[in-house]
């Protein structure tokens, strides 16, 4: 039988890389894998062939490990293709996406999904995406796409625009892992809950949410969720950054009726209503963690170095499952044992209340005929609407792309629901200028001011 390959782009990301093919490599029917890895970073790249060695020797595998600077090499023949990289990096260009809105007075806390952050890291992401693409479609056509790079939302639509025939998912863990929070909030296992979630990737929401019963009926969680809230149990310090204790999600529940499953510090910067310039009441009453990505970069980073450097320099390495979906996913292709992961894949009436052709993430059954994604229906309608103030800022960004217009960048950010709840239109054009400006040889030709 012939060996699955799979192709790593962005291999140098070593922990994340460790992640992913360590969960591949638990598999059966990957242990004797061709793996891939490929980074334009000739050292971290050396890391990583490391790592991936230890990873094949520590689990009894015999898969064969491949590393290439050439990216069109490495996709040669590939049944997967595993995506992560940040174009432009922390420094210069997430530095870039903060500073430069501040001069404004426009202040923001992730900044890589949507606002002004969102749309200048999409027309720096989606060129290389699609050169990917390219080579895809030239030397191995029915590979399947693994994105873990964002903004999910307009990196998926772009793709779906350009290259339809690409088999492609965008992958995020939001779902599972604030269903897992939510449990830790209610103290109980989260083996024992059931979840329906439906949306846009980063606000998707829980339409059900429950608990089984010992005597297998099922009971909704929501009532306790309120009254844990309400009763100031809830929500529980976090568990992993202190700096974000999930205020907005749970106003945001009380108010919608439904719970989002991405996070407060997200959530607060893709609506008009928490962070407003003079308003530190706002700041301090749902505790914003402004500036919370540059943060995360630089401890991320020097974590990251920790790390790499423990498991280049250590004779044995541990190896545990993720959550993340990856391997699953290939797993059901290959073998065609069915499994349900949450994907992002082009909505085409998945959810009826949407935009047929924007991004949507939904639950998705994936066999041997690939990932199919399920039908959802109609949204509830204050649901739909507050995607909708998101889903206009990805399709004139996504419409920029295509068109290489650079008059719908000025439209994408002043439909921004943050950016137009703060700047007058004067402001908004400067400011996208000035960041255009600044990113320079980062961006498209067409982009730039």
């Amino acid at each position: 039988m012939r060996r699955p390959k799979i192709t790593f782009i962005g291999a140098g990301s070593t922990v994340f890389m460790k992640n992913i093919i360590g969960d591949v490599l638990h598999r059966p029917a990957f242990k004797d894998a061709i793996i891939a890895l490929m980074d334009v970073n000739a050292e971290r790249l050396a890391e990583s062939e490391i790592v991936a060695g230890k990873l094949v020797r520590a689990l009894g595998a015999s898969a064969t490990i491949e590393t290439h600077s050439d990216r069109r090499q490495s996709l040669e023949k590939a049944d997967f293709v595993v995506v992560a990289f940040q174009i432009g990096g922390y420094e210069p260009c997430t530095v870039t996406d903060f500073e430069i809105p501040k001069q404004f007075g426009l202040r923001q806390t992730i900044a890589d999904t949507l606002g002004v952050g969102g749309i200048m890291r999409g027309l720096r992401t989606v060129p290389h995406l699609w050169a990917i693409c390219t080579d895809m479609m030239e030397v191995c056509p029915e590979a399947i796409l693994l994105q873990y790079v964002n903004p999910m939302a307009i990196n998926t639509w772009a793709i779906a625009e350009k290259f339809p025939a690409i088999r492609q998912v965008g992958l995020c863990h939001s779902v599972q892992h604030t269903a897992a929070e939510l449990a830790r909030d209610l103290d109980i296992p989260v083996s024992e809950l059931r979840y329906r979630a439906a949306g846009i990737n980063h606000m998707a929401f829980y339409l059900k949410f429950e608990r089984k019963l010992p005597d297998g009926s099922f009971r909704d969680l929501y009532p306790d969720l309120l009254e844990g809230y309400r009763a100031g149990r809830i929500p529980k310090p976090s568990s992993w950054n202190a700096r974000c204790p999930n205020k907005v999600r749970y106003d945001m529940f009380t108010r919608l009726g439904y719970f989002v499953t991405e996070s407060s510090e997200h959530f607060a910067e893709y609506t008009p209503w928490f962070i407003k310039e003079g308003r530190e009441d706002l700041i301090r009453k749902y505790e914003i963690p402004l500036d919370e990505y540059p943060k995360r970069c630089v401890e991320q980073i020097a974590r990251w170095k920790g790390e790499s450097a423990a498991l280049t320099g250590s004779d044995t390495i541990e190896v545990k499952e993720s959550h993340e979906y990856a391997s699953s996913i290939m797993n059901s292709v290959w073998t065609g044992e069915p499994s349900v992961i949450y994907g992002n894949l082009r909505n085409n009436g998945c959810i009826t209340s949407l935009p047929d052709n924007c991004a949507a993430e939904v639950p998705c059954l994936v066999d041997a005929n690939g990932i199919q994604p399920t039908y959802i229906g109609e949204l509830p309608v204050q649901l739909t609407a507050l995607m909708r103030t998101n889903i206009n800022v990805q399709e004139l960004t996504v419409k920029a792309l295509m068109t290489e217009n650079r008059q719908h960048i000025y439209h994408a950010a002043m439909m921004d629901p943050h950016t137009g709840a703060e700047l007058d239109l004067d402001q908004i054009w400067s400011l996208v200028d000035k960041l255009t400006s600044a990113h320079g040889e980062w961006l498209p030709e067409w982009a730039r001011a």
